[in-house]
């Protein structure tokens, strides 16, 4: 598969996760009486993952985040050479559905961005109120399990055909867990298109949710290349 073709698919699904993930909680959240709350934009998160892992996932490998091409390349599972590139089309991608999102969220009588506009953050920016330990332990073991599920999901010894809904699932378990704690990264792009937009305090946590998740991910590819032995590098 050509470059172009990989950076495109990555582009697509990683503007999909942002809009569908962070849509739904900017839109559809707290709708009046009728919203979907903690649980609907946790399974949201789960299936744009769920969705576009079978709609590229044989064009790009389907990773929509910074982190789990980073982890997968420290599981020796994606060249270094494709690294930069995958990172800059996910990046894109998230800030380009931030604008869309933007668009149509400001489009209600007293949309504000100072609601959060869904950007991750901690201490007085976190759901939860929970202090910026709090948020970089819960992003650094989060993306961990993140990855080690899908490095174990998609080891050739797993059953084919399934990883999309391994992946999904846990993506979702991880939004109903840690959503209170800093609105859930476990993913760089993701945060990095919405505080664009806020900016301020937004883009002054940013570190944190490129910083934390990357941690995770370097650890979980250490640890499945050791618990999966020899036979679960490429």
């Amino acid at each position: 598969m050509k470059m172009a073709n990989k950076l495109g698919a990555e582009f697509i699904g990683t503007f999909w996760l942002v809009l569908g993930g962070c849509g739904s909680a900017v839109l559809a959240a707290g709708f009046p009486d009728v919203g979907i709350g903690l649980l609907g934009v946790s399974l949201a998160f789960g299936l744009t993952v769920l969705t576009m892992a079978f709609a590229i996932g044989h064009i790009s490998g389907c990773h929509l985040n910074p982190a789990v091409s980073i982890g997968l390349w420290a599981g020796r599972r994606f060249p270094a050479s494709e690294l930069i590139p995958y990172i800059l089309a996910q990046t894109v991608g998230a800030v380009f559905a931030a604008g869309v999102l933007y668009v149509i969220a400001s489009g209600a009588a007293g949309f504000s961005l100072a609601d959060g506009f869904a950007a991750n953050g901690y201490g007085a920016h976190s759901p939860g109120g929970y202090s910026l330990t709090a948020g970089l332990t819960s992003e650094v073991v989060m993306t961990f399990v993140f990855l080690v599920v899908i490095l174990g999901a998609t080891d050739p010894r797993a059953p084919a055909g399934l990883a999309p809904i391994a992946i999904g699932l846990c993506l979702t378990l991880i939004h109903l867990v840690s959503i209170p704690v800093t609105d859930t990264s476990v993913n760089p792009a993701r945060s990095t298109g919405p505080a664009l937009f806020v900016g301020g305090w937004a883009l002054s946590q940013l570190w944190l949710f490129w910083i934390a998740p990357i941690v995770g991910a370097l650890l979980a590819g250490g640890f499945y290349r050791w618990l999966g032995g020899n036979d679960a590098e490429a």
